[in-house]
């Protein structure tokens, strides 16, 4: 489990059923780092089922690393496009799933069309 939000709660993953004594959970620091351990888990074979949370929370390390205000248009995007081109390979060579989490957001503002979109 790739937790990038950093917000589970192991108590309340145990109410819903999770067996969380054999979860292996993973909080990356950056995006970069979270989607390696991704390729490293479905390379290892260890594991049937990779899960990240969420795609949203992939933050690229530019933009950790860089000044407030800094302007990173399309970063976390390149980020998932590069990253799903060299998982894919691994995934089609191995027996494991990878399950990809993101969320559904609004843009502000829109009149006419559909207002939602997705990060990354």
């Amino acid at each position: 489990f790739i937790e990038a939000e950093h917000a589970l709660d192991p108590n309340y993953a145990k109410k819903l059923g999770v067996d969380v004594e054999n979860l292996i959970v993973s909080q990356p620091d950056t995006g970069e780092q979270g989607l390696e351990i991704t390729e490293a888990l479905v390379r290892s074979g260890a594991v049937d089922i990779v899960v990240v949370d969420s795609v949203a929370a992939l933050v690229p390390k530019a933009e950790i690393e860089g000044e407030m205000g800094d302007s990173h248009v399309g970063l976390q995007a390149r980020l998932m496009s590069q990253a799903l081109r060299k998982l894919a390979g691994a995934i089609n060579k191995s027996n494991t799933t990878v399950i990809f989490i993101n969320q559904l957001r609004e843009k502000v503002g829109v009149m006419f069309g559909n207002p939602e979109t997705t990060p990354g």
